[in-house]
């Protein structure tokens, strides 16, 4: 028994670190893009190292999902892992642009499948009375991953290369391969089906054309443009041809009878209005410190520590409760505390103290951390072993989804709000008042000395203003998620009548 639990322990570190890299990577690659682009060049290219490994993320989790009910979690875990290590190797070796973002592509291939397999994993090995525990570590483990990265990415860059924002993942990885490999035991018993090609190469392509069209939309090509309109007809084409698929599929990739469950429906819109929210958070609150308190680039990755520790507190809350009360009842405090946090933000100005905004960032972030635990339980609630790998990756699918279309609505929101906000500032004077190139640039330490105070109260005031509208927002979301909490009913983690008195 204690040989038993201790191979039990050491799978559980394995799938932490798994979590731990994929949920990471793309922040902490974030913080390198300058110095990528200095050292590569591709100025013009550079949103696609980003989006590169947001694609190839979001096609694979439905499709890995699926491929570990029919055959096996564990020989698709090592497989993601075992390509994601590879791709983080060639990132780090790449000679310029192009050949970094088809290497991202394939570090993304294998992230599509540890973060989904790794939840449902843990669904399998333990016992329902121990999920929320277990589960509200791996919400953890996820949650501070997007707020560790910026830091961890900072301080790579800064004190050996951004080559290391790659390399680092090789020995976590490998530890990771280690433990899963020699400590996790499956069962064999799977039943092997036909794969669905079909379903698979329609979602692969509605999910690139609209994550492309999303990353080109406003940069690159106007919205109205030819190639914008293109690639959003592709998503509908596309989209419409998958689901006709599915419905006809003896094996569909996303199976389409889960939705017709209010929790199963709700935890996913949930996932995708959560994720929306959060992600704004994580981009623009170091903004805010570095352009309007005057924060250097570490100190505003350092500043999120609260919003992670929120949202650890949150998750564990989650994990807790969930064997004593309804997913509806842990929601609503979620919700709540969602809301309030988001409310607060967005009245921050230019002097609101550190403390305050501090107190801000646990709040929300005990908010949202509920959903990192509590959501992956709610979406395989009562279903068989055979359908979690799917379930799991369609939940992990909306939540990055979520992420995607939040940071491309709510970051050109902000950034016009800033543009807004400067015009009227600096109205009547010749060029508007700012110099050309970045804004942002001008909110390092060292140039900040260079620009006249009155001019400087203006930009801060500004960014200010344009931040905390965009928080305001962000309130949407998190309102029409009210409505889903309500629906998720009355269901609660089942555990057996014996262990209930325990």
């Amino acid at each position: 028994m204690v040989a038993k639990e201790s191979n039990m322990n050491l799978a559980l570190a394995g799938l932490l670190l798994g979590i731990l890299m994929s949920a990471m990577d793309n922040t902490i690659v974030a913080t390198a893009l300058g110095s990528i682009v200095s050292d590569l060049g591709g100025l013009d290219k550079f949103v696609w190292v980003t989006s590169a490994y947001m694609v190839a993320v979001m096609a694979g989790m439905p499709i890995f999902g699926k491929l570990s009910d029919m055959y096996g979690r564990k020989r698709f875990f090592i497989f993601g892992l075992t390509i994601f290590l590879i791709g983080s190797a060639l990132c780090g070796i790449a000679q310029d642009i192009v050949q970094l973002s088809i290497f991202r592509a394939i570090q993304g291939i294998g992230g599509g499948a540890l973060l989904p397999i790794a939840f449902t994993i843990v669904f399998d090995i333990f016992p329902p009375e121990k999920r929320g525990k277990m589960t509200g570590i791996l919400g953890a483990v996820f949650g501070s991953a997007s707020v560790f990265g910026p830091l961890i990415g900072a301080f790579l860059t800064d004190n050996l290369s951004w080559h290391w924002v790659f390399y680092v993942n090789v020995p976590i990885g490998l530890l990771s391969l280690f433990f899963v490999v020699t400590a996790y035991k499956e069962s064999p018993e799977r039943s092997k089906e036909r794969i669905d090609w079909g379903g698979a190469i329609t979602l692969v392509a509605a999910v690139v054309s609209l994550m492309f069209a999303l990353e080109l939309g406003g940069n690159e090509f106007s919205w109205s443009s030819w190639q914008i309109i293109g690639l959003l007809a592709s998503f509908l084409i596309f989209f419409i041809s998958f689901f006709f698929i599915e419905r006809k599929a003896a094996e569909p990739i996303i199976s389409f009878w889960m939705f017709k469950s209010p929790l199963f429906a709700s935890a996913q819109a949930l996932a995708f209005l959560y994720g929306s929210a959060f992600i704004i958070l994580t981009i623009l609150i170091p903004i805010f410190v570095q352009s309007v308190y005057g924060g250097s680039a570490t100190n505003a990755g350092l500043i999120l520590t609260p919003l992670m520790l929120g949202s650890v507190a949150g998750s564990a809350a989650a994990g807790i409760r969930m064997t004593k009360n309804s997913y509806r009842g842990i929601m609503w405090v979620s919700i709540i505390s969602f809301i309030i946090g988001m409310a607060l933000l967005a009245t921050m100005g230019p002097e609101t103290s550190r403390w305050l905004l501090t107190l801000y960032m646990v709040i929300s972030g005990f908010g949202v951390g509920f959903s990192f635990s509590l959501l992956p339980n709610a979406t395989i609630h009562k279903l068989e072993p055979r359908f979690r790998g799917s379930a799991n990756s369609t939940n992990a699918f909306f939540r990055s989804l979520g992420m995607t279309i939040g940071i491309t609505v709510f970051g050109t929101l902000q950034t016009k709000f800033f543009s807004s906000n400067l015009a009227s500032a600096f109205e009547g004077q010749s060029g508007g008042g700012f110099p050309t190139g970045d804004p942002r640039s001008l909110f390092e330490p060292e140039m900040r000395e260079k620009i006249p105070a009155a001019v400087l109260e203006k930009i801060t005031g500004a960014m200010s203003d344009s931040i905390t509208a965009t928080f305001a927002y962000a309130l949407i979301p998190l309102v029409i998620a009210l409505v889903f909490v309500y629906l998720m009913g009355s269901s609660r983690l089942e555990v057996a009548e014996k262990q209930k008195g325990k």
